[in-house]
């Protein structure tokens, strides 16, 4: 049996991909139901969360996060015909994904922001003299506070 594997971040961003995707192949070819196992794929946090949020409560939002994640795209697929297990990501993608022995990936979720397309410029040289000239008026200032 084909299994399809669709990792998910964000609702509306993988209703979009999925559409163009479902769109673009003839209907004979579309996914079967029972086939399809949709992976949510939560926001990482920061190493220095742990500092103020237990294990449990991490768990618990990454819990309530993908349920929130869920209920909004299984009302879409039920639309196309289409049902899917659902699962959370709990380690590393790839590990997962081996896990289910996905024959087909399809990676739904919201592109990182872009790598920056223009070198950063270099701070304008600043004249040597420019720091001693600092150095001197701050020594003027006190010889004139102190008169």
């Amino acid at each position: 049996m084909h299994k399809t594997v669709i990792l998910v971040d964000d609702a509306a961003h993988t209703r979009a991909r999925l559409t163009a995707l479902l769109d673009a192949q003839p209907a004979p070819v579309r996914v079967a139901p029972g086939e399809l196992v949709l992976i949510g794929c939560a926001p990482r946090m920061t190493h220095r969360v742990s500092k103020w949020v237990s294990h449990g409560a991490r768990e618990h939002w990454r819990t309530k996060w993908a349920r929130k994640l869920f209920d909004e795209l299984q009302p879409w697929l039920q639309a196309q015909g289409l049902t899917a297990e659902c699962v959370l990501a709990k380690g590393p993608i790839e590990d997962v994904v081996a896990e289910l022995q996905a024959d087909q990936v399809i990676d739904a979720r919201r592109p990182k922001a872009p790598a920056p397309t223009e070198a950063p410029r270099e701070p304008a040289a600043r004249p040597a003299w420019r720091s001693a000239l600092m150095v001197f008026g701050l020594g003027t200032l006190i010889a004139l506070a102190e008169a």
